[in-house]
């Protein structure tokens, strides 16, 4: 790496040597901040500490890797993460590429609501070849870059296996949602549930705020067997990991990922029995009527969604926890009905919006490049919708032999294109011919990829309804 020089004077002078103004900072007797040094950022500490990394002169310089970051987190502890799920309101931004983060932090600091910055899944860490340690890092970095002290969590997503879950919070992650998919059995069958049958049978639940249900011996024995399963993975779980002396970590229940939505008799169920068994819940994310597909605006019956969502907020306000709402990038049309029902109180989930983000930029400033780009998509695309269940229909995608140079970033508003470009994520990043010139794109074109995630970001808690900070 050739670093470029560092002048040791005052800060005013900083930015001339590409210094990020809100990263300077005091540490004893010695100043530290990350600057831009070319081809990527270092670290720059300015006198004595216990950073390792080139020094001359008074003034070490090491590059952005795990072991500075873990510097960071020691000595600002503003760059570590922490639970945040106990705050009102919460959005979860995966940032598949690790650099979505300055544009990210720029909305939380402008409207009242706390990032979950590193949140990824193993998927998604197996598809981009990165992990947990290098998504905490980016995160960290950020932080500290921008000089967020707001704070910020960490989110091991849809981990199904205890080995991962172990693995996240043995890094430091401050929150797990645990995916029960695996546990969750097809709605085509039954079980006979005597002991369910006394606890359930014969009685209302009174919800509040209007809300009483009740259970008939067909629907008991249907969601004992649906969900029986997955209740008693998610007690292994939190016994294992969360119980006293636990985990302080926040914990997030996953229901979402099945082929049949999750009723509000359904949700009650299984918030029930987990309180019943000394379970405490952050946030539980049902299946939602409707499709929250990958991408794109929220598929289905508004007004059943905004039906059921009232049932389901008032369900999660009755035990004490937050409703999640997962695959929320761009689902604009719920979610005034998510912020309004919820009465503020949520958490909602994005991650491929900030790629899509990432790949309008290209589409702008190297017409050549994304043309390359998106014919290697058509071509990889029946691989990548093996991940992603979408109904992208790859004939109305219009053929880029016909769109100049200028007509290119529309595609970004069109359903197909989007998923196109979406889902095929990993399979482009892990392209050799692509990876390399990818990030050399966007470090050139970073400010600008910054501006467009803050504004889309910032559209989706507009829609939510989340009030700008004071």
């Amino acid at each position: 790496m050739n670093y470029k020089p560092f002048v040791t004077g005052g800060c005013t002078e900083f930015a001339k040597y590409g210094v990020y103004p809100k990263s300077v900072r005091a540490l004893g007797d010695s100043t530290v901040f990350m600057a831009n040094a070319g081809d990527a950022d270092v670290l720059v500490c300015v006198g004595k500490s216990a950073l390792e990394g080139k020094t001359r002169c008074g003034v070490t310089v090491a590059e952005c890797d795990h072991k500075t970051a873990g510097f960071l987190r020691a000595n600002f502890p503003f760059t570590a993460p922490v639970p945040v799920l106990s705050y009102p309101r919460t959005v979860g931004v995966g940032d598949r590429l690790g650099i979505a983060g300055p544009g990210h932090l720029r909305v939380f600091e402008k409207y009242d609501a706390l990032p979950v910055l590193a949140q990824q899944s193993i998927r998604e860490l197996n598809l981009t070849h990165r992990t947990y340690k290098d998504v905490l890092d980016a995160a960290t970095f950020a932080v500290y870059r921008e000089g967020f002290e707001k704070g910020f969590g960490a989110d091991g997503d849809h981990l199904k296996k205890p080995e991962d879950v172990e693995y996240a919070l043995g890094l430091g992650f401050t929150m797990i949602t645990l995916d029960c998919s695996e546990h969750i059995k097809g709605d085509g069958s039954s079980v006979e549930c005597p002991e369910y049958e006394e606890r359930y049978l014969g009685k209302t639940f009174d919800v509040g705020e209007g809300l009483k249900l009740t259970f008939s011996k067909e629907e008991l024995a249907k969601i004992v067997y649906i969900y029986g399963e997955a209740i008693d993975f998610a007690v292994s779980i939190y016994d294992r990991f969360f119980k006293e002396g636990g985990a302080k970590a926040d914990f997030e229940i996953s229901i979402d990922e099945t082929a049949t939505p999750t009723t509000p008799l359904q949700h009650f169920f299984v918030a029930n029995e987990l309180t019943r068994r000394g379970v405490k819940i952050a946030t539980i994310a049902p299946r939602f009527c409707g499709e929250f597909q990958k991408g794109v605006d929220y598929i289905g019956d508004l007004q059943q969604f905004d039906a059921e969502m009232h049932d389901h907020a008032r369900i999660a306000r009755h035990f004490g926890y937050k409703i999640s709402v997962h695959s929320g990038s761009d689902k604009f049309s719920v979610f005034p009905s998510v912020g309004r029902n919820t009465n503020g109180v949520f958490h909602v989930k994005t991650a491929g919006t900030n790629w899509l983000e990432a790949m309008r930029v290209v589409a702008v400033h190297d017409p050549a490049l994304y043309r390359e780009i998106h014919a290697y998509a058509l071509e990889a695309f029946a691989e990548a919708s093996t991940y992603y269940h979408v109904t992208t229909d790859l004939t109305k995608i219009p053929d880029l032999a016909t769109l100049s140079d200028a007509e290119l970033p529309a595609l970004f508003t069109q359903n197909d294109a989007r998923q196109l470009i979406h889902i095929t994520y990993g399979l482009i990043l892990s392209a050799p011919r692509f990876h390399d010139r990818l990030y050399t794109f966007w470090r050139k074109y970073a400010d600008e990829y910054a501006t467009a995630v803050e504004s889309h970001i910032g559209h989706h808690l507009q829609a939510l309804g989340v009030p700008e900070r004071a």
